[in-house]
């Protein structure tokens, strides 16, 4: 989990040089349509055919990775990485809320609400937030948290048919927004070298990574222990992007990343993982 969520940050990074060439919507359509098709030779699904893999598992997977991907993309093009980040954790953070029944969770519930609250584009903030990106922001974190579900049952069948056929039913889901958007220019071979490389690191690696993980974790516990993940986007951004927070912004990804800290520290409820 901890090796995904830095390529997956790093390539988001990497990611953001290609909007002004095919916007957002056609990064999205490139990175999934490509990662579709190294995944394809890579675990060459047709190999290990599953009666026990729910289709309609595979077809939720599918296409909550392309409204995470489409989405968190939109986001990035206007509001800083580890904000998107932020924002987008409250989906897999809904996932482990949702899943505990403890009064001690309502604490980690108004946290990260407190958090949330912080990030939003009110009126009279000094650096206000874009409202687009913070409901794209959003967005993606409601296809985290469908990954996250629909991605364990998916797995169960063949955790690389699930990874392939998930990564290319979310290219298909997200192609008409890249074609409309950047039309030929997504066939541009000037931007093939930065393409193929955020596909292998945002997608490929990632993705087939936090599938092993999934299998062996239930959904509150893989929630949760994601906590980092806006931490790693934050730095990615500062260091790469050269993206800075204001003090405000800081306080607010604390609170979220604390509040799903306090979650895998509180919670005594733990499933013995799959093996």
């Amino acid at each position: 989990m901890l090796s995904a969520m830095v390529c997956f940050q790093v390539g988001a990074s990497f990611a953001k040089g290609l909007f002004s060439a095919v916007g957002a919507e056609g990064a999205a359509t490139l990175r999934l349509a490509f990662a579709a098709l190294m995944l394809i030779v890579v675990w060459r699904p047709w190999r290990a055919a599953s009666k026990s893999q729910n289709p309609w598992s595979v077809l939720g997977y599918g296409a909550a990775i392309g409204c995470m991907t489409l989405c968190f993309y939109k986001a990035i093009a206007t509001v800083p990485l580890g904000v998107a980040v932020a924002l987008q954790f409250s989906g897999p953070l809904a996932v482990a809320i949702f899943g505990s029944r403890r009064p001690i969770d309502f604490i980690w519930v108004t946290l990260a609400g407190a958090g949330i609250l912080l990030l939003l584009p009110l009126a009279g903030m000094s650096t206000p937030l874009d409202p687009g990106g913070v409901l794209f922001a959003l967005g993606a974190g409601a296809g985290w948290g469908a990954y996250i579900v629909f991605g364990k049952a998916a797995g169960q069948g063949g955790q690389g048919r699930a990874v392939t056929f998930g990564t290319l039913i979310a290219a298909i889901v997200v192609a008409p927004f890249g074609i409309a958007h950047a039309g030929l220019g997504l066939f541009n071979p000037a931007i093939l070298p930065t393409v193929l490389a955020v596909a292998a690191i945002t997608t490929v690696v990632p993705y087939s990574l936090e599938m092993l993980a999934m299998t062996r974790l239930p959904p509150a516990i893989y929630g949760v222990l994601s906590s980092l993940e806006p931490a790693i986007g934050v730095l990615a951004g500062y260091v790469i992007l050269s993206e800075r927070l204001t003090a405000i912004q800081i306080v607010a990804v604390a609170a979220i990343i604390a509040a799903s800290a306090g979650t895998v520290v509180t919670h005594k409820a733990v499933d013995a993982p799959v093996v």
